[in-house]
């Protein structure tokens, strides 16, 4: 073998070195890989990690890297609703949302405007059984009493002293609370026939608003337009009561209150036709909700009761189907007076509903007992104030509880035996 040159030499010192270097630098690679061998073995990030160039060996840094910090040990699964780990403790945990109770109806506001015929008509019935402890029918001649005296009507008072009797030979009957329960369900029977607010059965519902001289008919419009724009519906007024100047200005008082579009003609001007021109412009403006003022007209002129005939037919013309409702507004202080009233504006008109005024301002309130049970006509409303929200939906499980449940307002106190 030719003895090596020197450069051979100097080459093949080169390599060894190379090699001995290489093997230096992977080691001490993979001890920084391993890290500390007690404990869970950890590995830095991928970008972390040194870059080896083509020869196997790193790249310089142009800067110095920090040392990549230990990933945190895997935690366990908190229980539910626990805080995480480092977060704040809140002092107190926040309310959760709690389904809003269902509305019920406003018996107390109730109890408080039928005061007056709970003073009177419900505290004059509760005294009957004061102190009773057993029932004999001579009670129910002193019930009979009052309720006529009442405006309950002598053919309504028959058909619920008839049901007590016949309960009372059953022996069903054997005290105080019994009777006064009876009673309770009787005027519930009576009063369930319908009610509640005016059905909106379609765009334009046209309401026709009935009913003698000074109950309330203009008032009443205006509370339920008040209501119903209230509630997001579009609402138009029709002054029908052509007659009286007053009657127009007042309507357009509580149009511009409630921004409500009034459709009025000239002084005398024919009803029907205002009618007929709101009924138009009300299904034009896309309205919800039409309510047709009329003159008062006493329900014993043959002609006047024809001429509101005649309006229910225009507004036909116009709309078929209309008017929707028609509502027949009693002042509830006139007692039996609004009974006739009723009965002679149905025989007249195909009425929907009544809407009983001044009921606040009665110590007779029995009226509302006779007229659904007489007529079958299902009071709609009843005002018991000045106010807008005074005129309310009528509700007869409200109503009934409102007159013989237990309450502050009333003679003694209680106004009942029963709750």
């Amino acid at each position: 073998m030719a003895p090596m040159t020197t450069a051979t030499i100097v080459v093949a010192a080169v390599i060894i070195a190379a090699v001995v270097l290489l093997l230096l630098l992977r080691g001490r690679g993979t001890a920084q890989l391993q890290g500390p061998q007690p404990g869970a073995k950890q590995v830095p990030p991928a970008a972390q990690r040194p870059k080896a160039s083509v020869f196997g060996g790193e790249t310089a840094a142009a800067t110095p890297q920090p040392e990549p910090s230990p990933r945190p040990a895997p935690q366990k699964p908190l229980p539910s609703g626990a805080p995480a780990a480092g977060a704040p403790t809140p002092s107190a945990a926040p309310p959760s949302k709690q389904p809003k109770p269902a509305k019920r109806g406003d018996v107390a506001g109730l109890r408080k405007g039928l005061a007056a015929t709970r003073g009177g008509f419900i505290a004059r019935l509760s005294s009957i059984f004061q102190g009773k402890k057993e029932i004999d029918p001579a009670i129910l001649e002193q019930v009979e009493e009052v309720m006529l005296s009442s405006d309950v009507g002598p053919k309504t008072t028959r058909v619920i002293l008839d049901r007590l009797r016949d309960q009372l030979a059953k022996n069903e009957l054997r005290d105080a609370d019994a009777v006064w329960d009876a009673l309770r369900a009787e005027a519930l029977r009576i009063l369930g026939i319908g009610g509640g607010a005016v059905r909106m059965s379609q765009k334009p519902t046209v309401v026709l608003m009935v009913g003698v001289n000074g109950v309330g008919k203009t008032t009443t419009i205006g509370k339920l337009a008040t209501r119903y724009i209230a509630g997001g519906k579009k609402v138009v007024l029709a002054a029908g009561d052509t007659f009286r100047a007053a009657a127009v200005q007042q309507l357009e008082v509580w149009g511009k209150r409630v921004g409500s579009d009034v459709v009025k003609g000239k002084e005398g001007a024919d009803p029907g036709a205002v009618a007929f021109d709101a009924t138009t412009k009300a299904k034009d403006a896309g309205a919800d909700l039409l309510l047709v003022d009329t003159a008062g007209r006493l329900h014993t002129k043959v002609p006047l009761m024809d001429e509101i005939k005649k309006v229910r037919k225009t507004i036909a013309k116009a709309l078929e189907g209309a008017p929707h409702e028609t509502l027949l507004v009693l002042d509830a202080t006139t007692g039996q007076n609004a009974l006739t009233q009723a009965s002679m504006f149905k025989e007249a008109l195909d009425l929907t509903g009544i809407v009983l005024t001044k009921l606040d301002g009665t110590a007779k309130g029995g009226i509302v007992l006779a007229i659904c049970e007489e007529l079958g006509v299902p009071v709609r409303y009843v005002g018991l104030g000045e106010r807008a929200d005074d005129l309310r939906e009528f509700d007869a499980e409200d109503f009934v509880e409102a007159l013989f449940g237990r309450g502050d307002e009333g003679a003694g106190g209680d106004g009942s035996q029963a709750a």
